[in-house]
């Protein structure tokens, strides 16, 4: 632990005596707690609120530690691992026999993930085990995507809230399913369904939710502020709500104009969300993206942000 500074040495032995530890990643910030400790996830599932039903992902320092978690680890698997990690990719896998079910939802299958965050890759080789390690915030709420967003969410029962900055992507990992006999994406993300295909062939997107194994985010309503939500047309955005649009922002609007890139979009959405959330506002508006494949990953958590498919009239 000696490349390790002071708090990051204090998150590790917190994690070794089994509390709760918030660490940056490069996505957004996770809420970890030792893999192998049930004890210690099942706090995870009490502070967030979340289902017990409901998976958590497991934090790898490296691909070597795959067969520690996995049975009947496919090649795909292997050649995803080589091509996108460290990185904002998770593999649902057969999960082994000494995983705990409170780590898995009670599923047969696991997610597994090597973040490329330096404090996390630091932390998890330090550690030297798995961590789970599922968003730092209330269930169903705004991901983090910084250490104060963390601090807001959670004033108590953090043992360390490591500071990393600004997340760098600001979106949640791409999940591919590996468990069957088709590669499926369960989640978008920055890594794409044509850069995963370039490495494997052919990946299905399920059409609906419950198709495949139960995995983080695929909830209707996820991500979500708790001022009411909204996605709409550019021409509807404005009086007394809250808006979030794209670049520029309307004549007589109040809130946040985002750029029109789909990878600048990403990493500024879940700040912009909170900061809307906080302004008091009865509703938040959103103009709804583009329908181009790079912003495939951003329309997903939109949609689930949103309120319903249809504003109320007033």
């Amino acid at each position: 632990m000696e490349q390790l500074n002071a708090e990051q040495r204090a998150a590790v032995n917190a994690l070794h005596r089994g509390e709760l530890v918030a660490m940056p990643t490069e996505t957004v910030y996770g809420l970890a707690a030792d893999a192998r400790n049930p004890e210690a996830v099942r706090r995870i599932f009490a502070l967030k609120g979340r289902p017990v039903d409901h998976p958590v992902i497991v934090h790898l320092a490296s691909a070597l530690m795959l067969h520690d978690w996995a049975i009947d680890i496919p090649p795909a698997a292997h050649a995803l691992a080589a091509a996108c990690w460290p990185g904002p990719m998770t593999l649902v896998l057969k999960r082994a026999p000494n995983v705990d079910p409170v780590v898995t939802g009670g599923q047969d299958t696991i997610g597994l993930r090597v973040p490329r965050h330096p404090v996390a890759q630091s932390v998890l080789g330090a550690f030297g085990g798995g961590l789970a390690a599922p968003s730092a915030n209330r269930f169903g709420h705004i991901s983090p995507t910084n250490a104060a967003h963390v601090r807001e969410e959670f004033p108590a029962g953090i043992a360390v809230i490591l500071d990393g900055g600004d997340s760098e992507v600001g979106l949640e990992s791409t999940i591919v399913d590996l468990s069957g006999t088709q590669p499926r994406l369960l989640r978008p993300g920055a890594i794409t369904k044509a850069q995963l295909e370039a490495v494997i062939g052919p990946v299905l997107v399920p059409r609906r939710d419950d198709e495949g194994p139960r995995s983080s985010g695929r909830l209707a309503s996820h991500y979500a502020p708790y001022t009411a939500t909204f996605l709409v047309p550019r021409e509807q955005l404005g009086g007394d709500a809250a808006v979030l649009a794209l670049e520029p922002l309307p004549e007589g609007a109040t809130g946040i104009a985002l750029p029109r890139d789909a990878t600048a979009y990403a990493k500024a959405l879940y700040a912009s969300l909170r900061t809307l959330d906080g302004m008091g506002r009865s509703r938040i508006l959103i103009e709804t993206p583009p329908d181009d494949p790079e912003w495939l990953a951003i329309r997903d958590r939109l949609h689930r942000a949103a309120s319903s498919d249809a504003m109320p009239r007033d």
